[in-house]
Protein backbone atom coordinates (compact mmCIF):
# COMPACT_ATOMS: atom_id res chain seq x y z
CA UNK A 1 0.00 0.00 0.00
CA UNK A 2 2.79 2.62 0.59
CA UNK A 3 3.94 1.92 -2.81
CA UNK A 4 0.43 3.29 -4.45
CA UNK A 5 0.69 6.46 -1.76
CA UNK A 6 3.87 8.77 -2.87
CA UNK A 7 3.03 11.71 -0.68
CA UNK A 8 0.37 14.06 0.45
CA UNK A 9 0.14 17.13 -1.28
CA UNK A 10 0.72 20.23 1.58
CA UNK A 11 0.13 23.22 0.45
CA UNK A 12 -1.73 26.36 0.43
CA UNK A 13 -4.30 25.68 -1.82
CA UNK A 14 -4.72 22.05 -0.90
CA UNK A 15 -5.37 23.41 2.85
CA UNK A 16 -7.67 25.64 1.80
CA UNK A 17 -9.59 22.62 0.15
CA UNK A 18 -8.96 20.42 2.69
CA UNK A 19 -10.71 23.39 4.86
CA UNK A 20 -14.10 23.32 2.57
CA UNK A 21 -14.75 20.07 1.07
CA UNK A 22 -12.60 17.76 3.45
CA UNK A 23 -10.52 16.66 0.39
CA UNK A 24 -6.92 15.38 0.52
CA UNK A 25 -4.34 15.47 -2.18
CA UNK A 26 -1.61 12.63 -3.02
CA UNK A 27 0.79 12.35 -5.35
CA UNK A 28 0.01 8.69 -6.34
CA UNK A 29 1.96 5.69 -8.49
CA UNK A 30 0.95 6.22 -12.48
CA UNK A 31 0.02 2.83 -12.88
CA UNK A 32 -2.75 3.32 -9.46
CA UNK A 33 -6.17 3.45 -10.19
CA UNK A 34 -9.06 4.56 -7.67
CA UNK A 35 -10.18 1.46 -6.24
CA UNK A 36 -6.21 1.00 -5.43
CA UNK A 37 -5.72 4.48 -4.04
CA UNK A 38 -8.87 4.19 -2.13
CA UNK A 39 -8.09 1.02 -0.30
CA UNK A 40 -4.72 2.19 0.33
CA UNK A 41 -5.65 5.49 1.96
CA UNK A 42 -8.37 3.35 4.64
CA UNK A 43 -5.54 1.09 5.41
CA UNK A 44 -3.03 3.50 6.21
CA UNK A 45 -4.81 6.38 7.61
CA UNK A 46 -7.66 4.50 9.27
CA UNK A 47 -10.21 6.75 7.81
CA UNK A 48 -13.73 5.98 5.53
CA UNK A 49 -13.62 7.09 1.93
CA UNK A 50 -16.31 8.80 -0.26
CA UNK A 51 -14.76 9.32 -3.53
CA UNK A 52 -11.27 9.58 -5.16
CA UNK A 53 -10.44 11.81 -8.24
CA UNK A 54 -7.30 11.61 -10.09
CA UNK A 55 -5.54 13.64 -12.86
CA UNK A 56 -2.89 12.88 -14.62
CA UNK A 57 -0.15 15.61 -15.12
CA UNK A 58 2.48 15.65 -18.60
CA UNK A 59 5.90 16.37 -17.96
CA UNK A 60 6.64 20.31 -19.16
CA UNK A 61 9.21 21.52 -21.18
CA UNK A 62 11.62 24.55 -18.78
CA UNK A 63 14.34 26.46 -20.04
CA UNK A 64 16.40 29.06 -18.05
CA UNK A 65 18.90 31.17 -19.31
CA UNK A 66 22.40 31.23 -18.00
CA UNK A 67 26.21 32.78 -18.38
CA UNK A 68 26.64 29.55 -20.26
CA UNK A 69 24.00 29.66 -22.66
CA UNK A 70 20.44 28.39 -22.34
CA UNK A 71 19.42 25.32 -19.77
CA UNK A 72 16.53 22.84 -21.37
CA UNK A 73 14.92 20.12 -19.15
CA UNK A 74 11.88 18.80 -18.44
CA UNK A 75 9.85 18.15 -14.90
CA UNK A 76 8.54 14.87 -14.91
CA UNK A 77 5.05 13.58 -15.23
CA UNK A 78 2.95 12.61 -11.92
CA UNK A 79 -0.13 11.72 -11.46
CA UNK A 80 -2.30 13.32 -8.18
CA UNK A 81 -5.73 11.88 -6.20
CA UNK A 82 -8.14 14.26 -4.51
CA UNK A 83 -9.68 11.86 -1.96
CA UNK A 84 -12.64 13.48 -0.51
CA UNK A 85 -13.55 11.69 3.26
CA UNK A 86 -16.62 10.97 4.47
CA UNK A 87 -17.98 13.68 7.34
CA UNK A 88 -16.44 13.32 10.80
CA UNK A 89 -13.18 11.80 9.38
CA UNK A 90 -9.84 14.08 8.87
CA UNK A 91 -6.15 12.68 8.36
CA UNK A 92 -2.90 14.74 10.37
CA UNK A 93 -0.35 14.92 8.16
CA UNK A 94 1.99 16.35 11.13
CA UNK A 95 0.96 14.04 13.82
CA UNK A 96 4.61 12.57 13.77
CA UNK A 97 6.67 14.66 13.64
Amino acid sequence: MLDILIRPIVTEKMNLITEKYNRYGFRVDKKANKHEIKKAVEEIYGVKVVTVNTMVYAGKLKSRFTKGGVISGRMNAYKKALVTLSEGDSIDFYSNI
